[in-house]
C-alpha cells in the first residue's frame, strides 16, 4: 500500500505544472538520514537551518544514505520558488551559471555495518538570486524517479530586521504563548507599496507545518523608513510548547540516555526507548535540547558517516484518554510526514508504539495528535511560556514587474539559546 502511494505521488509530482507547492519529502524507503545544512568543522552545524547568505563562504551540503549494496547514479536539480514554495517564473540561467543538472557522484560505502549503505554527499553550487529553493534528487536522468526534495533559502541582507520575543498581547496567551514583534528597516532599499509587496514568514524550530504567513503591518513610518509588525490579535503568537524529549543512540554496545534496551543481532540492531509519559499539567523543567533536530554521531568508532549502525528503534508512550493515536514529531520523522511515525496502541502494554529506522546519533522528538489544523502537541507535551525556542523571520519582496520573490531580510531570534 505504501509503495502504491509513493508511485502515485511521484507521478503527480513529476507531471504537475507550475502552481504546486514543493515540500521536504523522501520518496523511497531505502533513502535515509537526509540532511541539508551549512557544513563547518563543528558537529553542531548539523542542527543549523538550511539558510545561507549570498555572500557566505560556508557551503550548503546535502548528505543522505542509500540502504543498498551497490551505488546508483543520482542527479540533482535546483528549483527556484516564490515565498509560497510554488516554482517561480525564473529560468534556470537566471539563478545558475551552470546547466541545471548535477551529478551526485561523491559517495562512500559503509564500513562493517550490519545494514549496508552508501553515503552520498552533494555540495550546492553558488546561486545568483535570493529566494526560496528546492533541491530535487532523482535516479539517473529521469526526474520522474525522484528520491527526495529538500528546501533551502538564500538571502540578500538588504533590509535589517529586528525581532524580539515579548509576552503576548492577549491575556489568554500569556502563560502558553510567545509573541514575535518585528521591525524592518528599509533605508537601504527603495520599496514600492511595501504593505502589499512585502511578505513576512516566521517559523519556529525549522518547522514549516506551523509557520506564520500573511502578517499585516501595524505601522509604516516613511520618515524613519521602518515597517512595524506589533499586532494585538494573536496572529504573531506561537504556542511555546515544551523542551524536546531526546534519545541518545550514540552507542550500540551499551545503553545511552533514555534507551531501555539494545539488542545486537547478526544483521540488525534493535533498540527500545524508555516509556514516555504525558507532560501536560506538570511544572516546566529547564534543560538543554536541539529544538527537534538530530545529528549523526558515533562515540564508539571514528567515522560517524560510514561506521554508524542503523537501528530499529521502538518508541513508547503511556497516555490514556487520547482521541486518536499520536505521531512522533521532529526532524527524525520529517515532522510527522513519515508513515512509520504514526503510533499504534499495544493492548498488552497499554502504550502507544512506533518503530523508526535511525542511524546512530542524538535525536530530539515530541508527540502530537493529528488534527485538521496540524498537530495538537499541547495535550501531551504541555505549553510553557518559558520554553526555549528558535525563531526565524524571512522578509520577501516582489518588485514592480519582477518575476519572483526576493528574500532580502532574515534574522534568527533565540534569546535564551541552550544546546547540548
Amino acid at each position: 500500500m505504501i509503495k502504491n502511494y509513493i508511485l502515485l505521488f511521484l507521478f503527480l509530482f513529476s507531471s504537475a505544472a507550475f502552481g504546486q507547492q514543493l515540500e521536504d519529502r523522501v520518496f523511497e524507503e531505502n533513502i535515509q538520514s537526509v540532511r541539508l545544512y551549512p557544513r563547518t568543522q563543528d558537529f553542531s552545524s548539523q542542527f543549523n537551518s538550511t539558510v545561507i547568505s549570498m555572500n557566505n563562504p560556508v557551503p550548503l551540503v546535502l548528505e543522505f544514505d542509500d540502504l543498498a549494496y551497490d551505488a546508483d547514479m543520482y542527479s540533482a536539480k535546483i528549483i527556484h520558488c516564490d515565498a509560497d514554495w510554488t516554482p517561480s517564473n525564473l529560468r534556470d540561467n537566471d539563478y545558475l551559471d551552470q546547466y541545471n543538472e548535477f551529478n551526485v557522484n561523491d559517495y562512500e560505502y559503509s564500513i562493517n555495518t550490519r545494514i549496508p549503505y552508501i553515503h552520498y554527499t552533494f555540495q550546492v553550487p553558488r546561486l545568483k538570486r535570493s529566494g526560496n529553493y528546492v533541491l530535487k534528487v532523482y535516479r539517473g536522468r529521469n526526474e520522474k524517479e525522484a528520491i527526495l526534495t529538500k528546501r533551502f533559502m538564500v538571502f540578500n541582507n538588504q533590509l535589517p530586521v529586528g525581532a524580539s520575543i515579548v509576552p503576548p498581547s492577549r491575556t489568554e496567551d500569556r502563560r502558553e504563548g510567545q509573541q514575535l514583534n518585528i521591525n524592518v528597516n528599509f533605508n537601504n532599499r527603495e520599496l514600492v507599496d511595501p504593505r502589499s509587496n512585502i511578505k513576512v514568514v516566521i517559523r519556529q524550530n525549522q518547522r514549516w507545518d506551523n509557520a506564520i504567513y500573511g502578517l499585516t503591518p501595524t505601522f509604516i513610518r516613511e520618515d524613519q523608513k521602518m515597517i512595524e509588525y506589533q499586532l494585538f490579535d494573536g496572529s504573531n503568537v506561537f504556542e511555546a510548547g515544551n523542551e524536546f524529549r531526546f534519545i541518545d543512540l550514540r552507542y550500540v554496545r551499551t545503553r545511552g540516555q533514555n534507551v531501555a534496551k539494545v539488542e545486537m543481532e547478526e544483521d540488525v540492531v534493535f533498540a527500545e526507548a524508555g516509556v514516555d509519559k504525558k507532560r501536560k499539567g506538570l511544572a516546566y523543567v529547564e534543560y538543554m535540547d536541539i529544538n527537534g533536530q538530530f545529528g549523526i554521531i558515533n562515540v564508539e568508532r571514528q567515522n560517524h558517516h560510514l561506521e554508524s549502525e542503523y537501528m530499529l528503534v521502538t518508541f513508547n508512550l503511556a497516555a490514556d484518554g487520547l482521541p486518536t493515536p499520536p505521531v512522533i514529531l521532529g526532524a527524525l520523522s520529517n515532522w510527522g510526514q513519515e508513515p512509520e511515525a504514526q503510533m499504534e496502541l499495544n493492548t498488552k502494554t497499554n502504550t502507544y508504539q512506533a518503530t523508526l529506522l535511525l542511524k546512530q546519533g542524538w535525536y530530539d522528538y515530541q508527540y502530537g495528535i493529528p488534527t485538521g489544523k496540524g498537530y495538537d502537541m499541547e495535550s501531551i507535551e504541555g505549553n510553557h511560556f518559558q520554553t526555549e525556542n528558535e525563531y526565524e523571520v524571512f522578509i520577501y519582496y516582489r518588485d514592480m514587474g519582477s518575476r519572483y520573490d526576493e528574500l532580502i531580510g532574515y534574522t534568527v531570534v533565540n534569546p535564551n539559546k541552550r544546546r547540548i
